[in-house]
């Protein structure tokens, strides 16, 4: 088995539950690993053998446009993505992080982070 990771996904995105973040947008940074078995990729050096991770990549960029007012509503829906787009794929774990978060403090981001296993 193995890990691959994408860290620091930056997106300009509008969520949020209060009427201003749906107009204004926040910066939001995405973490995504997944678990994958890369036997075969590390011997044939061949992409069509492993998980792309332009195709990661593009999951998180066409879900975090899609306007949510919670962040677990965004991660999730990554999750499902993975898993219905990457059927090699045995477990997600994403972290979003809105930047810079209107709560009325000093605060550099607040994150969510869900972990899913591929149900058999």
């Amino acid at each position: 088995m193995g890990i691959i990771k994408l860290k620091n996904i930056r997106t300009f995105s509008f969520h949020g539950c209060l009427v201003e973040e749906s107009k204004i947008g926040s910066d939001y940074s995405v973490d995504l690993e997944i678990k994958t078995d890369l036997t075969t990729s590390c011997l044939s050096d061949d992409l069509k053998d492993t998980v792309d991770y332009v195709h990661l990549n593009k999951i998180v960029e066409e879900e975090m446009a899609i306007r949510s007012e919670l962040l677990e509503h965004v991660a999730q829906r990554i999750i499902v993505r993975t898993f219905a787009e990457l059927p090699q794929v045995s477990k997600v774990i994403v972290g979003v992080s809105k930047l810079n978060p209107p709560i009325g403090g000093d605060v550099e981001s607040v994150t969510i982070q869900l972990k899913e296993y591929r149900k058999k």
